[in-house]
């Protein structure tokens, strides 16, 4: 892999990374956990593909029917990618105490989520090269965003709450992640039609217009905020 290949591979994750670090405006995290949320995010690609290569092969050869496709993605994918992400977010940040507002949630979900992402994208430059890289920074990686701020925004709510409405919200961020993860590869794996594609593509990014909003809800409702 050339040094352009590898620079253009890593930058979608580390820029996102640092753009999410800026958003927190009123009390930012320290250095060493988000260093270890994104270390442990790339390290959760590998149980992760394992887990889809053992799935893939055993739904069959393509190309799949809608009934494989929706086992796959919601599953396969969608059920095992979001699952292990969630569970590094509730041991790494959810318990310590630097987890002291609602907007941490969505920081260290999203550090966690381009950890991950930036290792597939090494294994994709590596694999498919430039084509697939700038493809996936349009589209793989911003879905990954979406949907660790999803999952952060409602581990942020849960976790300045008593159970057993802590155990609800925590569940409602996990459930709603592995939906929106799995309706967006379900539509962009499916071979029936390219318009159900671009569908995917464009619910993906109306998403993010809405995850904007999450961010902003936690930004404005920071104990840190001096005016609050």
């Amino acid at each position: 892999m050339n040094l352009l290949l590898l620079f253009l591979a890593v930058l979608p994750g580390f820029f996102i990374s640092y753009v999410i670090f800026r958003a927190d405006k009123f009390d930012r995290e320290p250095l060493a956990p988000l260093v270890l949320c994104f270390v442990f995010g790339a390290a959760a690609t590998v149980p992760a593909v394992l887990v889809e290569r053992w799935a893939f092969a055993a739904v069959g050869s393509p190309p799949f029917d809608w009934g494989q496709t929706a086992v796959l993605a919601f599953g396969a994918l969608a059920f095992n990618e979001e699952l292990i992400k969630f569970i590094l977010l509730l041991t790494l940040a959810f318990p310590h105490r630097f987890f002291n507002e609602p907007l941490d949630g969505i920081v260290y979900a999203v550090l966690i989520a381009m950890g991950f992402a930036t290792l597939e994208n090494l294994a994709y430059a590596d694999r498919f090269g430039l084509q697939t890289v700038l493809l996936r920074t349009l589209t793989a990686v911003p879905a990954h965003l979406a949907f660790a701020i999803v999952q952060g925004y409602y581990a942020g709510l849960a976790k300045f709450e008593s159970a057993p409405r802590q155990q609800r919200l925590l569940a409602l961020g996990l459930g709603l992640s592995i939906l929106l993860h799995g309706l967006y590869d379900l539509l962009i794996m499916q071979n029936r039609s390219r318009w159900l594609v671009v569908l995917g593509t464009l619910v993906l990014y109306l998403s993010l217009i809405f995850c904007g909003r999450m961010i902003q809800h936690h930004q404005e409702h920071s104990p840190f905020r001096k005016d609050n």
